[in-house]
């Protein structure tokens, strides 16, 4: 088990510009990467490219990592950002080649994966919540899906802790009758 503090130290020299240290951290990461998007993403080759996209990004944009924030977090967003890119992507790809459903054939597990996967409720209630309310996506993501603590989102989102909690109530009260649906 890696600590933590080799992760940042290694994230704050990949963002100077430190090569070595961007490949290392991004090997150390991976794990973890692919376990987050399989949050997100029941269907493990779903959250194995997302996974992908995800050192992608870290790796284009470590620059812009500031050392503000712990890298664990900064990591979060970008997680949840290409699980939900995924999400989309799956979703239009499942659109535009409706399976037909025959016993003899196989259905294609990656078209299949959106509609049964069992997060789809919640990538589509997180959809909807950001066409209705977009303020309410980002405490529902860092606090329900990847559990950070509320200091820590409250610094994140720039909001006052009590601001935090009671968008974080509201969030929870527009998405859960969606989820019921579903979950019937």
């Amino acid at each position: 088990m890696h600590h933590a503090s080799e992760t940042e130290d290694l994230a704050q020299r990949a963002a100077t510009g430190d090569r070595a240290a961007l490949d290392t951290l991004l090997q150390l990461i991976r794990p973890e990467v692919v376990r987050r998007c399989g949050r997100f993403l029941p269907c493990r080759e779903d959250a194995e490219e997302a996974a992908q996209d995800v050192l992608l990004q870290v790796a284009r944009r470590i620059d812009s990592f500031q050392g503000r924030s712990r890298f664990s977090t900064w990591l979060y967003t970008v997680v949840a950002n290409c699980a939900r890119q995924k999400y989309r992507e799956l979703k239009r790809r499942a659109a535009e080649q409706p399976v037909t459903i025959d016993e003899s054939q196989q259905v294609d597990p990656r078209t299949t994966s959106v509609i049964a996967g069992s997060r789809l409720d919640l990538l589509e209630a997180l959809e909807r919540l950001e066409r209705e309310h977009p303020h309410l996506v980002a405490p529902l993501v860092y606090r329900d899906i990847c559990q950070l603590d509320y200091a820590e989102i409250a610094e994140r989102v720039g909001i006052p802790l009590g601001t935090l909690k009671s968008r974080l109530h509201q969030a929870r009260k527009e998405v859960r009758p969606w989820l019921s649906d579903a979950s019937g």
